[in-house]
């Protein structure tokens, strides 16, 4: 593998991250690039929704495990579990936010972050 064929740190968490949320079938899932945005808080957003408070939880466990199964990770904080509206994982160079579709259009991330590449993660 060439260097510029490796992933970095931040890419491999983020997909395993990503596996975590499919595995919960989390929807509409988003991958938003943020290392060439200057003064980002991380290199990578990923932002789902699912369909009730019990469905979010269970995509923000399932992250947690296959994270901390995978690469031995855990985040670095855990906010929202209790209502379960909109849960944030905070891996310090990947943020995942997961929420439940209202919250989620309510507060529209993908746009404030417009000017960053995204990728949408089809199954």
């Amino acid at each position: 593998m060439t260097k510029k064929n490796k992933l970095s740190n931040s890419e491999i968490l983020a997909a395993q991250i990503i596996e975590g949320i499919k595995e919960k079938k989390g929807i509409e899932i988003v991958q938003i690039d943020l290392r060439k945005i200057g003064n980002s808080i991380s290199d990578f957003f990923i932002i789902c929704h699912g369909s009730s408070n019990r469905q979010v939880d269970s995509i923000a466990e399932s992250v947690m495990d296959v994270v901390r199964d995978s690469i031995g990770d855990r985040p670095n904080s855990v906010e929202g579990r209790t209502n379960a509206e909109w849960i944030l994982l905070d891996y310090v160079d990947v943020v995942v936010h997961v929420f439940q579709e209202s919250v989620r259009e309510l507060y529209s991330l993908e746009d404030l972050w417009a000017d960053a590449p995204i990728e949408k993660i089809i199954d």
